[in-house]
């Protein structure tokens, strides 16, 4: 996409972790006035919300928002419900931390707020190759979720199609941290460990911190999160 966004809004996903930040990074650098979503949906830590905060202060977007969902009400996943354990070995199929329907959900809401801010742009930052196997990380899901928003709105219909940006899908952890680098990303703002604790500092088994661990292992630079003392 060339650099001529500087008038349009953008919605951006923006979790608090790695991918995230670097979205928001690219979507800054592409020209995007950027409008921050976050969601505490009842998520075992508020550490990564804590980082949202933070990120989207330093990167100056033009409004944030942290949606109150109640996803723990109905529980199904490692992330959201305390009686089941986060795995610390890899698992085979869909893992118990997939969050049923969470990027449905989460897209659902920014598809709203995109509507409201006249934007008809929505950046995640879905991965397909260095990722748990979630079946919302999926290009046919962002097709489809695409499709559906153009159906299904205001904006759609009336010709303003939406576009539902995924610039990190193909790239590997290392391509994704990479591409940050260069543009700036302080990755010691982000937290991206399933079960960090208050203070942010990460477990160093989950799922999320060995495909972290791996990407920058991979690039060959050290990685700046914060762990927890063994």
């Amino acid at each position: 996409m060339e650099n001529n966004s500087s008038s349009r809004p953008a919605i951006i996903l923006l979790s608090g972790g790695l991918d995230s930040i670097t979205v928001l990074a690219l979507a800054k650098q592409q020209g995007f006035t950027c409008y921050a979503l976050s969601f505490d949906y009842g998520q075992r830590h508020n550490a990564e919300l804590e980082a949202s905060r933070r990120i989207a202060q330093h990167y100056q977007v033009a409004d944030h928002k942290i949606i109150n969902l109640g996803l723990s009400a109905i529980g199904g996943s490692a992330l959201t419900d305390a009686r089941i354990d986060v795995p610390t070995s890899p698992q085979a199929g869909i893992p118990v931390t997939y969050v049923p329907a969470r990027n449905t959900i989460f897209l659902a809401f920014a598809l709203g707020w995109a509507e409201v801010v006249n934007a008809h742009d929505v950046f995640i930052g879905v991965n397909a190759v260095d990722y748990s196997g979630y079946p919302d990380c999926r290009p046919e899901f962002i097709k489809a979720f695409q499709d559906m928003a153009n159906l299904g709105t205001k904006a759609g219909v009336e010709g303003h199609k939406i576009q539902i940006h995924t610039p990190l899908i193909a790239l590997s952890k290392a391509e994704i941290i990479q591409k940050g680098l260069e543009l700036g990303v302080n990755y010691a703002d982000t937290v991206s460990c399933y079960s960090a604790d208050i203070k942010g500092r990460a477990c160093g088994v989950c799922d999320a911190c060995r495909l972290r661990a791996a990407g920058f292992q991979n690039l060959g630079v050290t990685d700046p999160t914060h762990y927890r003392p063994k």
